[in-house]
């Protein structure tokens, strides 16, 4: 048999089973591995994700689209392929496709970490014969700090301004990133506000059973205590009219990119948090091999770097081009198709 999954201009595609993982464009039949606008777009037939993901998908792509919800772990067969979903880790209703053909089993990762979180379920090694994974930051420097090390930083960084009236505003993706740093953050500091993008995802987080404390509206609070709160902002929002209401703040930004030199900088806030909802070096190699996969295919990100590292460790591995990662949150430089560290990231891998 060749390869059970093949690149198409229509995205990744299983030969056997007749239909796509993540396509970027439309198809009759999509199997989607989260709803980041990457990975998930508008325009299919037919949509396969998992049941955390359905209303996720729906609040992003419209209610009217064709969405089975499938249980983690739960199979289905379509034309001989059996596939399951399987936690990956990322945001809510992440998961890993694998899919068993002919006595072969694949898995196609899309986005993952294997640190657990509150807001989602903790990522699965699933045991395959091929895997599939992203390398967004596929190079030895990444590598994370412990989360709750990384949520004391930002409420520490919170109560000092608050202690003296200044405005916080912490700057992150507004699907997932958002969510996952307000389960760490301290109440007690003050109101947490949400920007008008991030609080409809806190609803359908909430609605599926993630706990959350309680977030409002600039609109819901009062001028005096804007100067204690901590604002949850998209990036797109930084430097705009919204922004500049909140008169003295500080401002910060919540990324795996902040781990280098010159990020923040060119993001131009006050502090760096190092926080990423995509597995770091020692975190990918550790998914690769608690699969047991001796072939590797890898996807987005720093691609050259870990395909030729697993050769010299003894797997097979080569690359899928892709176009995922062109709206990622964690991106600061893309070219189209193939998203890209920042500059500094292959000095610093040198330098490691």
């Amino acid at each position: 048999m060749g390869d059970m999954v093949v690149v198409r201009k229509e995205g990744l595609y299983c030969v056997p089973g007749q239909f796509y993982i993540d396509p970027w464009r439309p198809v009759d039949r999509a199997v989607i591995t989260h709803a980041h606008g990457d990975h998930a777009r508008w325009g299919h037939k037919h949509y396969l994700a998992s049941a955390q993901s359905v209303g996720i998908l729906k609040s992003r792509l419209g209610q009217d689209i064709n969405i089975e919800g499938l249980a983690y772990g739960e199979r289905i067969v379509h034309n001989g392929v059996t596939i399951s979903l399987h936690p990956a880790g990322h945001v809510l209703g992440s998961a890993q496709i694998r899919m068993a053909f002919g006595g072969e089993v694949w898995v196609a990762s899309g986005d993952y970490k294997v640190e657990p979180d509150a807001t989602c379920a903790p990522f699965e090694a699933v045991r395959c014969h091929t895997f599939i994974t992203e390398s967004t930051f596929g190079l030895p420097i990444y590598r994370w700090d412990p989360q709750q090390d990384v949520f004391d930083d930002i409420n520490r960084w919170w109560r000092r301004n608050a202690d003296e009236g200044r405005t916080s505003i912490l700057y992150a993706y507004a699907f997932g990133k958002a969510q996952r740093l307000l389960s760490g953050l301290d109440p007690s500091i003050g109101p947490i506000v949400c920007h008008g993008a991030v609080e409809p995802l806190n609803r359908v987080y909430r609605e599926g059973g993630v706990a959350l404390p309680h977030t409002q509206m600039v609109s819901e609070t009062e001028k005096a205590d804007l100067k204690k709160a901590l604002v949850l902002a998209p990036p797109s929002a930084s430097g705009s009219p919204w922004t500049r209401r909140f008169g003295d703040y500080s401002d910060a930004f919540a990324s795996g990119w902040m781990l280098l030199r010159g990020a923040r900088r060119r993001r131009g806030v006050d502090r760096g948090f190092v926080l990423s909802d995509h597995a770091d070096w020692p975190g990918l190699m550790e998914a690769i091999h608690a699969t047991g996969a001796h072939q590797v295919i890898v996807t987005h990100g720093s691609i050259p770097v870990m395909v030729r590292w697993l050769c010299q460790i003894g797997l097979d591995a080569k690359a899928f081009d892709t176009e995922y990662g062109e709206e990622d949150d964690e991106a600061v430089t893309a070219t189209p198709g193939e998203p890209q560290a920042p500059p500094e990231a292959a000095q610093e891998a040198n330098d490691a």
